[in-house]
């Protein structure tokens, strides 16, 4: 496995590869992971000469390797004759977060970061066309990109919920989210949201930190929900998995998000999720009144199936239920097979 990193931050696409790693090894397979540089702004063309220039054709002993699976800028850089991608995406901020980008530097900046971005749609497409022997797409929003920036072809695999001890203990008093806290994943959408819920009866608790923290703190008291909405911080994977366990539903309503692990444990979970149409990864999965809620990403709508959840404990019972059922087609096992299914 390789994959790219940032100093001092663990992101969901690392378990993704630590997941499929260990699902390797479940199978008999011996697999690694390798974490390759991921250089700050500016100097990301470093870092794909890094990973070019890395040798994974054999082991420290000597033994030769079968195959690569690499999974995010610039780790398909990496070369091997047998090079699956599973891609969680390139960088965005040349891809559909551009114009959000652009808006935000100088014009001076613009005309630098314009060809720095042709730049890297270029090598990004023959690396991804030329360089890798397969290219999987984590969810449809993603094969959809890569069909919009440069017309590159490829199959979908979703990836399942990490390996934890999920359970359903009750459908409990309040709404659970689990997220980076940043501008992108709209959390302040739910905080918003409850600020117009007709039903008192459900709290919410936000696991997570990042750089949004402030603002929705900030939101939270405007709003007056101090003692309604708590910001838990980080969680450890077993109070994660309590929070799965314990709450009435999730709310994972990101904008365009690539794929978002959180769907599937929730599922696996037994509970469902209320997401917004625009939300990518998780869109797809979400069946709208069937494992969950998928309306447009206003604070009305939102909490309207809010209001929802919190006066029928037994709808987000049937919801939880049929979703068990969703996360169940989603296996590591069948993801090595798709992932190593060229292996002779």
């Amino acid at each position: 496995m390789v994959t790219s990193g940032a100093l001092f931050v663990r992101g969901g696409h690392t378990v993704i590869a630590e997941e499929t790693c260990a699902a390797l090894r479940r199978a008999g397979v011996a697999a690694d992971l390798l974490i390759t540089p991921q250089n700050r702004f500016g100097r990301q063309f470093s870092a794909y000469l890094a990973t070019w220039l890395t040798d994974v054709g054999e082991s420290a002993d000597g033994h030769p390797i079968d195959q690569v699976i690499s999974f995010r800028f610039p780790s398909y850089a990496v070369r091997h004759p047998r090079h699956v991608c599973w891609l969680n995406h390139r960088m965005r901020e040349y891809y559909d977060l551009w114009e959000r980008f652009a808006s935000g530097i100088s014009w001076r900046a613009r005309i630098k970061e314009r060809a720095r971005r042709r730049a890297m749609q270029a090598v990004d497409r023959a690396l991804l066309t030329r360089n890798v022997t397969r290219l999987v797409a984590q969810s449809r929003t993603i094969q959809q990109r890569l069909v919009r920036f440069g017309g590159v072809p490829s199959e979908v695999l979703y990836p399942p919920a990490p390996e934890r001890p999920y359970r359903t203990d009750d459908f409990g008093d309040y709404i659970f989210a689990v997220s980076r806290l940043h501008p992108l994943k709209r959390l302040d959408l739910l905080v918003d949201a409850v600020a117009r819920m007709r039903d008192s009866s459900l709290g919410v608790k936000i696991a997570g930190d990042g750089e949004d923290r402030s603002r929705l703190e900030e939101l939270i008291a405007h709003h007056g929900l101090e003692g309604r909405v708590e910001l838990l911080g980080l969680v450890s994977d077993e109070a994660l998995v309590e929070h799965y366990a314990r709450c009435r539903a999730v709310f994972f309503a990101p904008w365009n998000e690539d794929y978002g692990f959180v769907t599937l444990e929730a599922f696996r979970s037994g509970k469902p999720v209320v997401t917004a149409l625009d939300s990518g990864g998780p869109a797809e999965l979400v069946v709208h009144e069937k494992t969950g809620f998928v309306v447009e990403p206003t604070p009305e709508r939102m909490a309207e199936c809010l209001d929802q959840l919190a006066a029928d404990r037994s709808l987000a019972e049937r919801l939880g239920h049929a979703a068990v059922s969703v996360a169940a087609r989603h296996t590591w096992a069948d993801a090595v097979d798709v992932l190593t299914r060229f292996r002779s």
